[in-house]
């Protein structure tokens, strides 16, 4: 078996996309998504261009990662700089990544137009900056930029430039079809003389401008290159990135001879597509290939009828093996994939029976518009739901909330709760930034009182989507809020066509979510102490 490095760039390149950007918190919980699945490398930002990405650095270090190497993406250092004094190899070494991807250019074309440098400036940007930052204890992958444009115009330039990387120290080079205008034929040959002239692993970075960065990176893959470079999603600039989606199944399923990620990673491949668009605020891509809702649906006459016989004669695999599920449109039978993913991941242990229970209510909710992919907390409490062990610790009797914009110009938010806690009825009111905001303070300060763990409770992030959205203004909207506490990061979610509704429902969740953890752990700890005590166990 061929082990093939993936290298995923999401929270760099792909947040270039238009609509896209990921919280601090968010590229945090995507990092350690992709570790537990096994993905090697994590391109985590450009540290030098912002202080969210040089944030991002200092709290990375505080994960636990079990297998992905983080990288740190820059620049060679600029025409005329000594690595020494270039702010933006400095900003490389201060972010403590162990590993650098750093991007030089391999045209002439560019070298003479965009840098307005000369051939041997180039190379000498290109060697220095590498042996700088391997001196300094860094790996670096060196991103040979606009290689296959550049091999096109210079055979002798653009093999010079990864020559000269590779001398210095590069752990890796890396051939970039930046522009996305390979085709598959041409990235595979000039792939395998690069590969048969270098010392060091070659890897391959496609950009989907022609709709072939996944088959240009088969190509590649297929002509020696070990290590793919891409998103998840196909999230990029302009028409987007390798779609790593694609790639890893395609390796895993469809080639034979490649081993990439951990054992049974791909049976996970849907759970993170969707995660990741959920966490963007962005529709799934119902056609995408392996994990789109439409990737296994089946409509009606010949093809349901040769299904219910053998699903192997319309399916090229098991939708299982990536996380999706068989749909035939005629019967719904969708689901029980999403929700056997989604219990694994919490450490639910659901019997047929309850999983049943389970399926039908989170396809009533998903009719009305819920998602549960990025809103675990909301998941959980369905689950406790059904099992029959949740047991609210509040009841909403009524909430007001008003917005005023006075005379000069201030817009302000004032909501009012009024409620129950067992026998006892809190009515309060908050000033707030916005409505849900409002909310949340109201709320701290009705419940603060009987639960005083929710001082350790921070929203993080609020999206809203509109989910039909043709009804214009009387549309439904789904309202996702993150929050954290200090050891837990969780989704919630809810749907209505009042904004404030909605907004309500996830904020709810939220609170709810928090305190039956706190309980639950609490219960642990008791059982622990108990068991640790001097006869526990003794009959």
């Amino acid at each position: 078996m061929h082990r093939i490095e993936i290298y995923d760039t999401t929270l760099r390149d792909g947040a270039q996309a238009e609509e896209i950007d990921f919280s601090l918190p968010d590229k945090l919980l995507l990092t350690e998504r992709l570790d537990s699945l096994g993905f090697d490398y994590i391109e985590g930002g450009y540290p030098g261009s912002n202080e969210k990405d040089a944030e991002y650095f200092h709290r990375v270090g505080e994960l636990d990662l079990k297998h992905a190497k983080v990288c740190a993406f820059g620049m060679t250092r600029r025409k005329g700089k000594r690595p020494e004094a270039d702010r933006g190899l400095k900003a490389l070494l201060d972010s403590g990544a162990a590993v650098v991807t750093l991007v030089g250019k391999a045209s002439i074309f560019q070298v003479t137009e965009v840098l307005r440098t000369s051939v041997e400036e180039n190379l000498a940007m290109i060697g220095e900056s590498v042996a700088f930052l391997v001196e300094a204890g860094r790996e670096v992958i060196f991103d040979a930029e606009h290689f296959f444009d550049g091999w096109k115009q210079d055979h002798h330039h653009a093999l010079q430039a990864v020559r000269a990387a590779a001398r210095a120290g590069a752990r890796w080079i890396v051939l970039c079809d930046t522009n996305g205008g390979g085709m598959p034929d041409e990235i595979a040959e000039v792939t395998r003389t690069i590969a048969g002239e270098l010392s060091v692993p070659v890897g391959i970075h496609c950009h989907n401008d022609c709709d072939l960065a996944v088959a240009n990176t088969l190509a590649a893959i297929g002509a020696g290159a070990v290590q793919a470079q891409g998103t998840v999603n196909g999230f990029g600039e302009r028409c987007g990135n390798a779609d790593l989606i694609s790639v890893i199944a395609n390796l895993a399923l469809k080639k034979g001879g490649y081993d990439v990620l951990r054992p049974g990673s791909t049976g996970r491949l849907t759970e993170l597509s969707r995660f990741v668009y959920e966490m963007v605020n962005m529709n799934f891509r119902t056609h995408q290939p392996f994990v789109g809702k439409s990737a296994f649906a089946h409509k009606g006459g010949m093809h349901v009828s040769a299904v219910a016989r053998n699903t192997a004669s319309y399916e090229h695999i098991d939708p299982q093996k990536v996380g999706n599920e068989r749909r035939v449109l005629l019967s719904e039978l969708s689901g029980r994939a999403n929700i056997q993913a989604l219990t694994r991941r919490l450490n639910i242990p659901l019997d047929s029976e309850l999983m049943d229970k389970v399926l039908a209510e989170v396809v009533a909710r998903e009719s009305e518009g819920y998602q549960f992919e990025a809103a675990d907390g909301t998941f959980d409490l369905l689950v406790r739901r059904c099992m029959g062990t949740f047991a609210p610790h509040f009841e909403r009797l009524k909430y007001h909330v008003d917005v005023e914009k006075g005379l000069d110009g201030r817009v302000l938010t004032e909501a009012t709760v009024k409620i129950r806690v067992g026998d006892r009825i809190r009515h309060e009111v908050a000033e707030g930034d916005g409505p849900v905001n409002a909310l949340d303070a109201a709320m701290r300060k009705a419940l603060n009182g009987s639960f005083p763990s929710l001082a350790r409770l921070h929203l993080v992030d609020y999206k809203v989507r509109v989910i039909n959205s043709e009804a214009a203004t009387a549309a439904g909207v789904r309202v996702v809020i993150e929050s954290q506490d200090e050891d837990d990061v969780w989704g919630t979610v809810g749907v209505s066509e009042n904004i404030i509704e909605a907004s309500w429902i996830a904020l709810a969740d939220s609170f709810e979510y928090k305190l039956c953890k706190d309980e639950a752990r609490l219960m642990n700890l008791e059982h622990v102490t108990r068991n640790s005590e001097p006869g526990a166990g003794k009959y």
